[in-house]
């Protein structure tokens, strides 16, 4: 039990920690809210995984697993706050970038500025997309398209179950 407190605590304040080396200019599909390093990455064993997120969590974070559509407890979150990653913490979107897709997946229009969210070519199931994971501990959070009604053009899909919203 003391272990899981200490990496719940580490984790807690590798979350906090400022980057100060980062000076990069956002893009259209970032927009700046805070300076959190991401370059403290996270690493677990499949057990600690295990003992820390629920079944659920497990299957979509670390199997890539994707959430029933429609089904999704922020899926239809109208309230004011901040989405995070469920397996560190990672500060990814807040309810401004959020809009209403109608796939069936909580969906944004860009993500927090400071390489938050790693992108690479997904070919399973016979498609090709761009997945999307956390920069910080490498939980599958869902996909983008190229398919967004706002102004970037971009839509992240992503899974309920690999988001934790704290309302402000």
């Amino acid at each position: 039990m003391y272990r899981y407190f200490v990496i719940a605590f580490a984790a807690f304040f590798a979350c906090t920690r400022p980057n100060a080396a980062q000076n990069t200019k956002p893009s259209a599909s970032m927009v700046k809210t805070s300076a959190m390093d991401t370059t403290k990455k996270i690493n677990r064993t499949e057990e600690e995984w295990k003992a820390t997120l629920t079944p659920e969590q497990y299957h979509v974070l670390r199997d890539k697993g994707t959430d029933a559509p429609f089904t999704g407890k922020l899926t239809y979150n109208k309230d004011k706050g901040t989405y995070y990653c469920a397996g560190c913490g990672n500060e990814l979107f807040t309810s401004d970038m959020k809009f209403d897709s109608s796939c069936g997946w909580p969906s944004f229009d860009k993500e927090i500025e400071g390489g938050k969210i790693k992108t690479t070519r997904d070919t399973s199931h016979g498609m090709t997309r761009t997945e999307i994971t956390c920069a910080k501990c490498g939980s599958h959070l869902g996909h983008l398209f190229d398919d967004g009604p706002t102004v970037t053009g971009l839509r992240y899909c992503v899974n309920s179950t690999s988001l934790e919203f704290k309302k402000e």
